[in-house]
């Protein structure tokens, strides 16, 4: 994948609980826009998840290992917070329905009088992935269901090992 002229750091924040094809086409997308990205798992010890911040870390690292120009970062905090310090431009975020829409304009607006600097870019995801959810694939998963179609093969290998009955 070619980059752009010039080289923009964005910075895609989120909890990738789990990482699924919609998120990594998100990823693609915004490394040709932008041509470096760093993507921020949350930590938030508050909410509950079905991987470890430290797994989530390490799956989406395995999932990109090809893609030149990401590195994959463990945050907690304030998403600007990060941003400043690791010295991102742009916050991309990934919208799927009009009540994404409404949220993540709200946080765009909010994260820009935190920080002025910062720019929020809102895509679409591609309509192959649009119906695809962290929570979906959780609920797939937690039933015993193959969440295969929906996610990287790592990812799957990873649900799997977590299946009711197989000793987790």
């Amino acid at each position: 994948m070619a980059q752009p002229a010039y080289v923009r750091h964005a910075f895609f924040p989120g909890t990738f609980d789990p990482v699924t094809l919609g998120h990594l086409d998100l990823v693609q997308r915004s490394l040709a826009l932008f041509g470096r990205l760093t993507i921020a798992v949350a930590h938030n010890p508050g909410k509950s998840t079905l991987f470890g911040p430290e797994q989530r870390v390490e799956l989406l690292r395995e999932a990109t290992q090809s893609l030149s120009g990401v590195e994959v970062v463990l945050i907690d905090g304030l998403v600007v917070q990060a941003c400043e310090k690791l010295g991102a431009d742009v916050i991309v975020r990934g919208v799927r329905s009009g009540t994404d829409f409404d949220y993540e304009v709200q946080m765009a607006r909010t994260n820009r009088a935190m920080l002025p600097r910062i720019d929020t870019v809102l895509l679409a995801p591609s309509p192959a992935h649009a119906h695809i959810s962290s929570t979906l694939v959780r609920e797939i998963a937690t039933l015993g269901g193959d969440a295969s179609a929906f996610v990287p093969a790592n990812v799957a290998r990873a649900l799997r090992e977590r299946r009711p009955g197989r000793g987790s």
